[in-house]
Order: structure tokens, then sequence, then C-alpha cells
């Protein structure tokens, strides 16, 4: 049975309001998913959250009367509250009228089989969350297996990340490694690491790639450091007709999956 609860002060609301920073988020475990679609979409990919927050307007949809009765089903905890209440768990003046707190799933490198699927993709070092999200909903959309992100970057779980994935946060594998843990385990198997630069020769269009396919996106600003890109089996450019020298990392990220998969068809 759902709880109302109307103050700013009750324990659960201080608990979803902290997993906004990211120090919260490593110490509960959990992370914070905003909105009707991305709860449908964890639902449906078998994830429910430990927590359900929600309006009473938005306990109205089927789908969100579904989801609710499916958490208190399972035992977790279910609460309606306001809307002045879930601005501040979301950080957002319009917050969305659902909002769940679910469990962390990161990957170890050993726990990934690279057989399962054809294309995976690897940041390096990259900043913006929003990137983040942006490619893990672009590795859902090329079916690839997951991202597995190296060395320093932003966290995955972030409100803005989850966000900008649209679901793909529940569906694809989020791994964290090091590079050379990274490199250790990739040469212990089969995969072919591709690699963008700006010094590259081979056309990004005309190269070819082998699966397993692991591709390789560098930092925002900086892109691959030189001993990155001398570890990669493969290093292609994405030619540039205009201005610009490159692309935004996700926009590359995109670019260079779906040119992938065009390539095997």
């Amino acid at each position: 049975m759902a709880r109302e609860v109307t103050a700013f002060s009750n324990s659960t609301v201080k608990l979803l309001r902290s997993l906004r920073d990211k120090k919260a988020r490593r110490a509960e475990g959990l992370f914070l998913a905003e909105g009707l679609r991305i709860l449908t979409e964890a639902r449906d990919s078998g994830r429910l959250p430990e927590i359900v927050a929600f309006s009473a307007e938005g306990a109205k949809h089927p789908l969100a009367a579904g989801i609710i009765s499916a958490v208190e089903a399972a035992g977790g905890d279910a609460i309606e509250t306001t809307p002045a209440i879930l601005s501040k768990m979301s950080g957002k003046d319009n917050p969305q009228m659902l909002l769940g707190a679910y469990r962390q799933q990161g990957t170890s490198l050993d726990a990934i089989d690279r057989s399962t699927a054809p294309l995976w993709i690897a940041a390096q070092a990259l900043r913006d969350p929003g990137n983040i999200g942006t490619i893990l909903r672009t590795g859902d959309a090329v079916g690839a297996g997951g991202l597995i992100l190296i060395d320093d970057c932003a966290d995955p779980y972030s409100v803005e990340a989850v966000r900008a994935s649209m679901g793909a946060i529940f569906t694809q594998q989020v791994a964290t490694a090091r590079w050379p843990e990274f490199i250790a385990w990739l040469r212990g198997g089969d995969g072919q690491l591709v690699g963008t630069s700006l010094k590259a020769t081979q056309d990004y269009l005309e190269a070819e790639y082998r699966p397993p396919c692991f591709l390789l996106i560098g930092n925002e600003q900086q892109g691959l450091p030189a001993d990155y890109e001398g570890e990669c089996d493969l290093l292609v450019k994405i030619a540039m007709e205009g201005r610009a020298d490159s692309l935004n990392a996700a926009m590359a990220a995109a670019v260079m999956a779906f040119a992938i998969r065009a390539s095997w068809r």
C-alpha cells in the first residue's frame, strides 16, 4: 500500500534528494530515473525501482499505476507526494510526475561476454554526462552490448546521463576500467579496437570492421591520447567538409556505430 508523504523533512524524501549527488549515489548504490517513459523502459527490461515516488495525477496513468503496483508487490517502497516535493527530489521546476530509485548494476570487465554482441562502445575520459547518456542511447539503437568507461569519466548514473539515455541505462551493460586493465582484458580474447583520429588517413566508410568490434571514443576536448591511438587495430577519420575539424563525441559515436553496422549488411 502506497504511503502519503507531505513533509520535506521525511527521510525517504531526503534520500531521494541526495541521489542527485555522486557521493550519495555511490554510498547508497542507487540512482534516480524520472518520467513514465524511462520507468516503463526499465520495467520492460525487467527492472523495478526500489522506491517509487509519484503525484496523485501521475498515478492516474495506467502504465504508472502498473509500475506502482509492481513495486509494492515486490516489497518496494511506493510514496505518493506533492509536485513541490517531487520538484525538490528531481531538481527541476517542472518535475515528472513519477520517479524511481534504482539499484546500480555496474559490471566488471570479467563479467562481460564479448560474444553476446558484435559491437561494443568504449569511451575514454568523457566529462559530459549528457554525452554518456546519448552514447548509451546510441548503443541500444545499434544493438551494442554495452559501454565501457575508461579512466576518469562522468558518472553514468547521474540524473543528466540517465535522462539523456532515454532508458538505455537499463538495456546496456556499463563497465568501468583504467586503460591498462581494459587493454589487458581486450587482448585476452577476440576483439578489434577501432579509434577515430584527426591524424588517421583511413576513411571510416572504407574501413573493414570485424566483430566483436570495440569502438573507442576519446575525450571531448583532447580526443584519444597518442599511446591509446597506438594500441588501436584500426584508426579511421570522419571527413569534415566544413570549418569544424571534428564532431561532438556522442555524435561521432553515433556516426561510427551506424557505419560499422551498415558495413556488415
